[in-house]
């Protein structure tokens, strides 16, 4: 009984450590993924599209902005970047969902 005792704590610790690892990751991937594209902020569009090329899509705002959509698979997993773009032609803003 004892050896099952200690198989299940064993077990539950390694799950708990597993998976502490992976937040870990993904929390220094999210922020490592914000540092570089904050860096387009303030910047005009045109940098923009020099360093990531044209957008898959753009969609404009009935308030005059624009949203420059760009998308990519990698491993089977879409990664979509969108940037908001203000009248000024300036980033203003910018979200990123599944890139790693």
């Amino acid at each position: 009984m004892k050896i099952i005792y200690t198989f299940l704590i064993a077990t539950f610790l390694f799950i708990i450590t597993g998976c502490q690892t992976i937040e870990n990751k993904s929390q220094s991937a999210i922020k490592k993924e914000n540092e570089k594209l904050s860096k387009f902020l303030q910047q005009p569009e045109s940098e923009l599209k020099i360093v990531l090329g044209e957008p898959n899509d753009i969609l404009k705002s009935d308030q005059g902005t624009k949203f420059f959509i760009y998308k990519k698979k990698k491993y089977n997993i879409t990664c979509e970047r969108k940037f908001e773009i203000d009248q000024n032609k300036m980033v203003v803003g910018f979200t990123s969902k599944g890139c790693f």
